[in-house]
């Protein structure tokens, strides 16, 4: 079925609600009996449908509820339906509501003059010229003008045939399923349900979405599309999900419903704006932020700190984190009064020279999204995460990696989706080669080398394994890179240098992974090395991580029962006051005591059998 969703809007008693009802009968208010009787609230959302076509209206009777929902609906708006009076043609609230659907950056619309029963014909003709022409000083797509009156059927006909022949232009896709919940509810017997507008991707039956302000996974119990059970709901559907393993208080209005992993929250995001006529953004002042169907408070830091300004960067600072996405449009309210809108540029916090933010959020407003990923690599030496593309410029992955590829002087490690500045690989060369030119034993892998540069991927790390490779410092052997002046019988060199680390340490040997780490060994090597030293009895396991040389174990084992011959046992207390180590240690060398047949244990104390 083709889906079109019509925003209203129009001055107070210019005939909005009258209007709806005159098109499919909807009143524009339901008893509390009526919300009970399925998952869906049809409070501010009515429906028309014609075949296989359908016309959702989003309808609030009221100015302030009316500018607060067409903000929340307008990210699923295909069109918006001014309704204005033939009698007093274009009034204070209309021009707000021409301003805020201007700012919002919905394009279509299409006018209806209401109420021309009650003017003559040369009147009506007048009132259509002067609509015409105001609207002519905004950039709007105007669909049609039709005048109609509720008591003339046949103009509320004619006015249906024109709203089925709109062309529905499809929403695009994105990276992944949004949805900002616009109502939340818990009929008796059904759970929690909520309602709002299908954005970026379709959402499925059983599929699981991520509640962002909760950080919870849930799953969808039931779908709900214009009050009929759906399998899925598609971008711009008016829809009614219930949801399964949350409760309704843990859900308010303006959440986010999404998928995990594809959002992150922040504090701060970064916005270009436009002021209405008459009106300044000011600098450090607290607005009221709507963005979806979420209303809040915040502060706006205007970019360049002056006193005011009409248009420009800012910067929107909350007391809790946003989730939002590139090009999310947004309104700054003060009281009652609209004075900005907005649009998201930057949705994630970026600690950058304020140069460097400058020239971004430049980028950014243009589009020019290779301009900006050059200006972030600046900010982010140690790796930039493509994954983040999808939030930080609304592309898919396929497209970020499209957008690097342009890029010069740049590794792309497309497995890990991370992008980095081809300098940073002379910091990762730099320190591969303090490694083997202090240590020429030293045998390490890609993987070995990640666990102490955490923040290189293992795939740029090789890459620059290679490259001391080409360059003749390192000799490749199977996976591992050791230097190129290490003697042949290398491995069993190290199996000396690991037995004679344990033959030093004595009693209280380290882990063996600080022991690879120290001698810079890769940790598959170093655990084949100790299983042979320990296959031919030079060191014995006690313990997963504890290792120890055989000699030093033989010398620990006589002193311990050199303790029992001269106290008559031991015991932690006796043990420590001789050798004070550890209760790993101590407890460690007691339990190994239990292997001897002339020793036997008496409740914490070794005594002889």
């Amino acid at each position: 079925m083709s889906n079109i969703i019509i925003g209203t809007a129009g001055h107070i008693d210019h005939g909005k609600t009258a209007l709806i009802k005159a098109l499919n009968g909807y009143e524009g208010d339901s008893t509390k009996e009526e919300q009970q009787r399925g998952i869906t609230i049809d409070l501010s959302f009515s429906n028309l449908t014609r075949g296989q076509q359908n016309i959702a209206f989003i309808d609030v009777p009221g100015h302030e509820k009316l500018i607060k929902n067409m903000i929340a609906g307008a990210f699923g708006f295909n069109c918006v339906m001014f309704a204005i009076s033939a009698q007093e043609g274009i009034m204070p609230q209309t021009v707000e509501h021409i301003e805020i659907i201007n700012l919002l950056g919905i394009k279509d619309v299409v006018i209806v003059i209401t109420k021309k029963d009650l003017v003559s014909q040369d009147e009506l003709k007048d009132q259509e010229k002067r609509i015409q022409e105001f609207f002519n000083e905004y950039d709007f797509n105007i669909n049609f003008i039709q005048a109609v009156s509720v008591y003339e059927p046949d103009s509320i006909e004619t006015l249906k045939d024109k709203l089925f022949s709109i062309k529905n232009k499809a929403k695009k896709e994105e990276n992944f399923f949004r949805y900002y919940v616009d109502r939340v509810f818990s009929p008796k017997g059904i759970g929690t349900v909520v309602t709002g507008t299908v954005l970026g991707k379709p959402c499925e039956l059983n599929e699981k979405v991520f509640l962002c302000q909760s950080e919870k996974q849930i799953k969808i119990k039931n779908i709900q599309v214009h009050n009929e059970n759906a399998l899925e709901a598609n971008i711009s559907n008016r829809a009614a999900l219930n949801l399964q393993g949350i409760n309704a208080n843990a859900i308010q209005k303006g959440d986010l419903l999404s998928k995990k992993g594809f959002l992150r929250g922040f504090d701060m995001i970064d916005i270009s704006f436009n002021t209405l006529k008459q009106k300044e953004l000011k600098h450090n002042q607290k607005y009221t932020l709507f963005i979806g169907s979420k209303k809040l408070e915040v502060r706006v830091l205007l970019f360049d700190s002056t006193t005011s300004l009409k248009e420009g960067f800012a910067t929107i600072k909350a007391d809790e984190k946003l989730y939002t996405i590139f090009g999310e449009k947004i309104i700054l309210r003060l009281g009652n009064d609209t004075i900005a809108g907005g649009k998201v540029l930057n949705p994630i916090a970026d600690p950058m020279k304020k140069n460097q933010k400058r020239e971004l959020l430049e980028a950014l407003k243009e589009e020019k999204f290779t301009y900006a990923y050059k200006k972030l690599l600046e900010a982010h030496k140690k790796g930039l995460g493509l994954i983040s593309s999808s939030q930080r410029f609304a592309l898919s992955h396929e497209e970020a990696i499209e957008f690097a590829n342009n890029l010069e002087d740049v590794y792309i490690d497309e497995k890990e989706l991370t992008i980095y500045p081809i300098e940073t690989k002379q910091i990762i060369i730099d320190f591969i080669k303090e490694i083997y030119t202090k240590n020429k034993y030293a045998l390490l892998s890609p993987a070995s080398i990640n666990l102490r540069i955490k923040w290189a991927s293992e795939s740029f790390i090789e890459d620059a394994l290679t490259h001391l490779v080409d360059e003749g410092f390192l000799v490749k052997n199977n996976k591992l890179y050791k230097s190129k002046d290490i003697e042949e019988d290398y491995e069993d060199r190290l199996k000396n240098i690991v037995l004679e680390r344990l033959k030093t340490e004595h009693i209280t040997p380290t882990a063996p992974y600080n022991i690879y780490d120290d001698l810079d060994l890769d940790r598959k090597l170093g655990d084949n090395i100790l299983k042979s030293l320990t296959a031919k009895k030079l060191v014995i396991r006690l313990q997963h991580n504890l290792f120890i040389h055989s000699e030093s174990l033989d010398s620990i084992v006589r002193q311990m029962k050199a303790i029992i011959q001269e106290d008559g046992f031991i015991e932690i207390s006796n043990f420590k006051e001789r050798h004070p180590l550890s209760r790993k240690y101590l407890i460690t060398y007691l339990d190994y005591l239990d292997n001897f047949s002339n020793i036997k244990k008496d409740g914490k104390r070794r005594v002889l059998a």
